[in-house]
């Protein structure tokens, strides 16, 4: 027991080591990644900054040589045209927000000046020098006795013959310049060539000098601070404890400006940094302990598991058999269920066939009367066309014989719709034409409507429409609901039908809708005339069992579409909507019916 104990010690202390090592490596990765990440965006950071000051700067830059060739400036050596120049370089000084602008001789004094904040003589100047040489000059410093800092820009003017007669200098406020980034950024500042900060997003830089022990800064009243700085791969990280307006450790990276003759300097807080790869490290630790602990779980339980997969064993060997007998039940009732479902399918389709069939009986009677008149007609035809042979006139015997071929294409046309009506529809689902349809269920009952005296109305369309569905089992459709609209109104004298075809929108987009509307008593129960065997003719009669209405919405249902029935208050109406082919969806469509 205590070798137990001792052993479980010793995995738990290598466990911790190896948690401690990935931890840490996990720490140093990603304080890495995050200073190179933090570098990139300072560095983006700091070139914004010196863009700024650059570009403020040259606006004075450009103002002191535009300014210096002015005709103005030209002849000073009158009073009037002094004053007249003065006039202009403070109107400039005011516009640009300048703090001075004035004009120098050779000699180095001021002939005159906006404001008169250098003093009358820069002899001293390095910039003043440098325009004398035929460029521009540069220069900077900070004015008594206010303190404030001044960036200058000294542009020389020329005389006819190309020899420098003086010079005009521009003194610009780095406060000014300042204010519109001062605060924006991270700790940004700029030494100059002494390594003092002269220009500084942060007011308590300013003046800081570099110090020559090393990186850093120290401050202007002569503390002595400890400066400690490090690299941490490529980047270098400075120490920043003793100043209280910088953060603990900082990110330093710095760029050199020629055109301005300064360095410009940012400070990155990596506390951010410090935090990420921290948050990263603890959920490498977690882990790798959760790991760990799940390692050390599955080893306990696997023991346990041992001695429970006999028994388990066992139970599965029972459970098996019970389930192999279960399973054979099953199949045996699914092979039941697929047996009935196909005899309910064979029933569905002979009670439609049935549908046909009685709907074929009713219009016996007038099927008769359509096919005997023509064949009566072909009898006398025949015996006039044999008379007219005999007297010598075949004209009138060729006449004879073209009518008796006209009235036998109209039985073979009435004799192809009842072929086709009768037999039971194969083939899949496709494109029908929908006035074709209703044309071929008209001529199938037209006898019966001429025999009750019911007047259609119905304007066949101009051009196809064309339907998804199957043309028999439509065609049978429409016989069922003219018939209907018949038997309605055999009570009654009037008797009228109305068929029209129209295109409705839907929330699945247009569809095609059939209307089939009587001007009979209506619908006594609109709600019930879809059920099976619901009727509302005489018990006993010979006209129909209630299917008929129950088999159509079947056989429109089946190509998608819906059938609904209403009153009109003058009658009742049917519709059949269904939906418009199309030629790609008809396709996709008809592979599905196949399908199923």
């Amino acid at each position: 027991m205590t070798q137990f104990h001792a052993h479980r010690w010793i995995i738990l202390a290598l466990l911790l080591g190896a948690v401690a090592a990935v931890a840490g490596g996990v720490y140093r990765l990603g304080y890495r990644q995050a200073l190179d990440s933090l570098a990139e965006r300072s560095a983006a950071d700091l070139a914004l900054a010196s863009d700024r000051v650059t570009t403020q700067l040259q606006v004075y830059q450009e103002l002191a040589v535009l300014m210096a060739d002015h005709p103005t400036l030209k002849r000073l050596d009158r009073a009037e045209a002094r004053v007249a120049a003065q006039g202009l370089l403070r109107e400039v000084a005011d516009k640009t927000a300048a703090l001075d602008v004035f004009f120098v001789d050779r000699a180095g004094r001021v002939v005159v000046a906006a404001e008169g904040v250098m003093g009358r003589d820069v002899t001293q100047s390095s910039y003043f020098h440098r325009a004398m040489q035929g460029a521009l000059g540069t220069g900077y410093g900070v004015l008594q006795p206010d303190g404030r800092r001044a960036y200058i820009y000294a542009a020389p003017n020329f005389d006819v013959d190309g020899r420098v007669r003086g010079a005009l200098v521009v003194v610009a406020d780095v406060e000014d310049v300042e204010q519109t980034w001062r605060g924006s950024l991270p700790a940004v500042f700029f030494t100059n060539r002494g390594g003092e900060v002269f220009i500084a997003n942060r007011r308590e830089l300013l003046f800081w000098q570099r110090s020559a022990e090393g990186p850093g800064l120290s401050p202007p009243d002569g503390r002595q601070v400890a400066l400690r700085a490090w690299m941490e791969g490529p980047h270098e990280i400075w120490d920043l404890r003793w100043s209280p307006y910088l953060p603990e450790r900082a990110l330093h990276q710095a760029v050199n400006l020629p055109q301005i003759g300064m360095v410009g300097e940012i400070l990155v807080d990596v506390a951010p940094a410090q935090r990420l790869a921290g948050l990263q490290a603890a959920a490498m630790a977690a882990i790798v302990l959760a790991l760990g602990a799940m390692l050390a779980l599955a080893l306990e339980r696997r023991r346990t598991l041992a001695e429970a997969n006999t028994v388990l064993e066992s139970r599965v060997a029972a459970r098996t058999r019970a389930l192999s007998a279960t399973n054979m039940r099953l199949t045996r009732e699914v092979q039941e269920r697929q047996e009935a479902e196909a005899a309910l399918k064979r029933a569905q389709q002979d009670l439609v066939q049935a549908g046909k069939l009685s709907a074929l009986g009713q219009m016996s009677a007038g099927i008769s009367h359509e096919l005997n008149q023509p064949l009566m007609a072909i009898q006398q035809y025949a015996e006039n066309g044999e008379a007219f042979v005999a007297r010598g006139k075949p004209e009138r015997a060729g006449e004879n014989l073209g009518r008796i071929s006209q009235m036998a294409g109209r039985m073979a046309r009435i004799i192809k719709n009842l072929r086709a009506f009768a037999r039971n529809e194969s083939e899949p689902m496709g494109r029908v034409d929908l006035g074709q349809v209703i044309a071929s269920a008209i001529e199938l009952t037209e006898p019966r409507l001429r025999q009750d005296r019911v007047d259609l109305i119905w304007q066949p369309p101009a051009e196809p429409v064309f339907a998804w569905g199957g043309e028999v089992r439509l065609s049978q459709v429409f016989v069922n609901l003219i018939n209907n609209a018949a038997d309605a109104m055999l009570e009654q004298e009037q008797r009228e039908i109305r068929i029209a075809i129209e295109t409705r929108e839907g929330e699945g987009g247009a569809r095609l809708a059939v209307s089939v509307r009587d001007i009979g008593p209506g619908l006594k129960e609109p709600e019930k005339i879809f059920d099976p065997f619901y009727s509302t003719k005489a018990v006993g009669s010979s006209e129909g069992m209630g299917l008929g209405l129950s088999i159509s919405y079947g056989l429109v249902q089946s190509f998608g579409g819906h059938i609904r029935g209403v009153n009109t208050g003058d009658g009742a109406e049917f519709t059949v909507e269904l939906d418009r082919w199309r030629a790609q969806g008809g396709t996709d469509r008809q592979q599905q019916d196949e399908v199923a």
